[in-house]
């Protein structure tokens, strides 16, 4: 027997904002594989006959390795009629649910992406910041803050960043004084905006407005998960800011 793989978004942390495809698939799924940054309230939506399996990741310590993870989707499709891969934000944004389905792919297993509201620009709304904004930014840009090295994020093309445009960092927070040291290297001002939205959506969510000038030492006050906002549109939160 072969099963069918869900490869699901499971939001960005607020429960109220999982998809109702998602919610349909976790409430009918034979196992669910779950990541660290998936509410784990979702899982009070399944089957009590569920299986689970936790396969969460935390920064320098991978309770489960990729490859591994890979495997363990693919055997259980072998094992069970449904099976949802329940990851946090979306499944293709940094998610690696690209790697995971083109694993699948080449052992012929069916799969479906149910794609998921990402943290990119929902934990900005929760936090009174729009990415964009007529009048302040034409366009808005996602970036990973994490590679295998620093070094890899060293290398990022930092002069392709135009002048007025949105930057959102994901899973940038360890790497935030490599980050701000390369846009003011490439000529971001001192006092450009930014923030630090720790927990965003959920009830514990911290936001820290500060500048590249002084973000750094601010940081030090944030915690894991954190996406780093970085453009003019950061001035809007003191109008917008909604949620406390």
């Amino acid at each position: 027997m072969k099963g069918k793989v869900y490869l699901t978004g499971a939001g960005p942390g607020d429960i109220d904002l999982l998809t109702i495809k998602a919610l349909k698939m976790i409430q009918s799924a034979d196992i669910i594989i779950y990541d660290r940054l998936a509410n784990p309230e979702i899982l009070n939506e399944a089957k009590k006959d569920v299986k689970l399996i936790f396969v969460g990741k935390e920064k320098g310590h991978h309770s489960v390795p990729q490859d591994e993870i890979n495997e363990i989707i693919y055997q259980s499709a072998l094992k069970y009629e449904s099976v949802v891969r329940l990851k946090g934000g979306d499944p293709f944004v940094f998610g690696r649910g690209g790697e995971e389905a083109l694993y699948l792919k080449q052992r012929g297993i069916e799969f479906e992406i149910i794609p998921g509201i990402t943290s990119a620009i929902s934990v900005p709304a929760y936090a009174g910041i729009p990415v964009t904004n007529r009048g302040i930014t034409p366009s808005f840009r996602v970036v990973t803050g994490h590679r295998k090295s620093s070094e890899n994020i060293a290398n990022i093309n930092w002069n392709s960043f135009i002048e007025d445009e949105t930057i959102v960092f994901l899973m940038g927070l360890h790497n935030i004084e490599l980050i701000v040291s390369k846009l003011l290297e490439v000529g971001k001002p001192k006092n450009y905006p930014c923030a630090i939205i720790s927990n965003g959506t959920t009830k514990n969510q911290k936001v820290i407005v500060g500048t590249l000038e002084d973000i750094v030492k601010k940081s030090k006050e944030a915690i894991s998960p954190s996406i780093i906002i970085i453009g003019e549109v950061v001035k809007l939160r003191e109008d917008l800011k909604w949620f406390n």
